[in-house]
């Protein structure tokens, strides 16, 4: 794996969700680095650590969540090495409780696919069903570490160029938690 900057001269064999997160950051003229790793795709938190020490940033831990009616959908984004907590997150939500959503609600909203979530999978949300929440931890790091909605390649770019560019590009208003990240039924 070696650090590059910007999107790929060659996009061929990459997915059309790619290439659009590429074409979407290029448009707004967002400065990124990158690394492929087609041989490695970053599946858990684990693989990401390889990621990580190439890019220099952490890859963010994405979580698509649902309440129980299955009605109500969430794009979480925390620090990769926090844990989870549902019931933490659920009593800052005011929602009963929450789970994680199902696949096929996760590939019709954001286009996505388990391994591959990323907070740039929020633009293929046309209808608005999944809210993005965000722990703040992550927005006090200069650098924003993510998949370009595919778990082949990471990227980075400054996290001021996320809270200020790309989700005001899109409409997009995230809800900010503060996560402690602590109790009997966190999940990793």
């Amino acid at each position: 794996m070696e650090l590059l900057h910007g999107s790929p001269s060659d996009l061929s064999g990459r997915s059309e969700r790619e290439k659009r997160t590429y074409a979407f950051l290029d448009k707004l003229g967002i400065s990124f680095e990158r690394t492929d790793h087609p041989e490695q795709p970053a599946t858990s938190m684990e693989v990401c650590e390889d990621v990580d020490a190439i890019l220099g940033v952490h890859i963010c831990k994405n979580l698509f969540l649902c309440n129980r009616q299955k009605t109500d959908f969430y794009l979480l984004v925390m620090p990769g090495d926090k844990p989870f907590n549902t019931k933490e997150l659920s009593g800052q939500m005011g929602v009963s409780r929450l789970s994680f959503g199902d696949e096929s609600y996760m590939e019709q909203f954001l286009d996505l696919h388990p391994g591959s979530v990323s907070v740039l999978g929020i633009m293929n949300d046309r209808e608005r069903r999944v809210r993005l929440v965000i722990d703040e931890d992550v927005l006090k790091e200069e650098l924003f570490g993510c998949h370009p909605c595919e778990n082949t390649s990471s990227i980075r770019f400054a996290t001021k160029d996320l809270t200020d560019r790309i989700l005001p590009a899109l409409g997009i208003r995230p809800v900010i938690v503060h996560l402690e990240g602590a109790s009997d039924d966190s999940m990793k």
